[in-house]
């Protein structure tokens, strides 16, 4: 999969929404409609020195004028939001890709919200689409404290009777038994947080037969007793073959050969570089695809996966 064209755009609006938590506003330079996305979806943004961060789109999908991503500063992590926190201001620049969607709101009667600090940002423009179209749905917001949830205000004016706001220092952790015990079994469950989050309510839904949809920060843990071996992948488009050893990635081996392929995270969690598969099977071990998804067997990340074929031909 080739990377989409990018896209040129300057900050309308800067604003601090919540402890450590800037939104940006980006327009396009030469004020055109930019392209259409739904609610879930990310743009990648380019930050410092080429380095690309992935940020959930959380404005308005109806407005093709501009995009708004809410960035937490965090001190700990690779400098992306650190970059755009300082050097990132009005009237500034600045390129992005996309917007791709890895995480789609599906159609359902019923929907539970769990959101774990600044991933409230893909589940704020779900839940104002489905309080638009008169679905159930509830609401569960953890955090740290009550000034670090951004967007708690508009969500409680939205429906403060289906948000639950849980800061930990005053209430724990979300009791995620107590919400989930609430769901109708044709209710969907949409979970953006920290990974032990995440892991809580994958156990939690299992155990009540609900379907769960997730967005990871970082990659989850993929067990394998298989050794790594050795593999080729085959381009469509020009019949060459490139061979994989043991040791390194698809990726890697792609970008040696000069394929114009896309990558961001290369871990797994950000879907910037998914690629169609016309042949083989691919050994999964990305964060990203849903069981159903991998087991169609028709696209890989091949930043993190492999095959399990002698050969995978990659639609590229």
């Amino acid at each position: 999969m080739t990377g989409s064209p990018p896209l040129h755009l300057t900050v309308g609006r800067r604003q601090a929404i919540a402890r450590d938590v800037v939104e940006f506003e980006l327009r396009p330079l030469d004020g055109g409609d930019l392209p259409a996305w739904q609610p879930g979806a990310h743009i990648d943004v380019v930050v410092g020195a080429g380095s690309v961060r992935q940020y959930s789109l959380c404005g308005d999908p109806g407005d093709r004028t501009s995009y708004r991503i809410a960035v937490l500063r965090q001190p700990d992590g690779r400098g992306g939001s650190a970059w755009l926190h300082e050097r990132l201001h009005e009237g500034g620049r600045v390129v992005v890709h996309g917007p791709r969607n890895h995480f789609p709101l599906e159609p359902a009667p019923h929907y539970v919200f769990l959101a774990g600090g600044i991933g409230i940002t893909p589940l704020l423009t779900m839940i104002r689409r489905v309080s638009g179209e008169g679905a159930d749905w509830s609401l569960h917001y953890g955090g740290r404290t009550l000034t670090s949830l951004a967007y708690a205000g508009e969500l409680r004016e939205i429906d403060a009777c289906r948000v639950r706001v849980v800061p930990f220092d005053q209430c724990g952790l979300i009791d995620l038994d107590a919400a989930l015990d609430e769901a109708a079994p044709e209710a969907h469950v949409y979970c953006c947080g920290p990974e032990p989050m995440i892991v809580a309510a994958e156990a939690a839904c299992a155990r009540r037969g609900l379907r769960l949809r997730t967005e990871r920060f970082a990659p989850k843990e993929i067990s394998s007793s298989r050794a790594d071996t050795p593999f080729e992948v085959r381009i469509a488009s020009t019949g060459a073959e490139l061979a994989v050893p043991a040791d390194r990635s698809i990726v890697d081996i792609l970008i040696e050969a000069g394929v114009d392929v896309l990558t961001s995270c290369e871990e797994g969690t950000c879907g910037t570089c998914e690629t169609g598969v016309l042949d083989g099977r691919p050994d999964h071990r990305d964060s990203v695809l849903t069981e159903e998804e991998q087991a169609a067997g028709d696209r890989i990340l091949p930043c993190v996966s492999r095959s399990l074929t002698a050969r995978l031909v990659l639609d590229l």
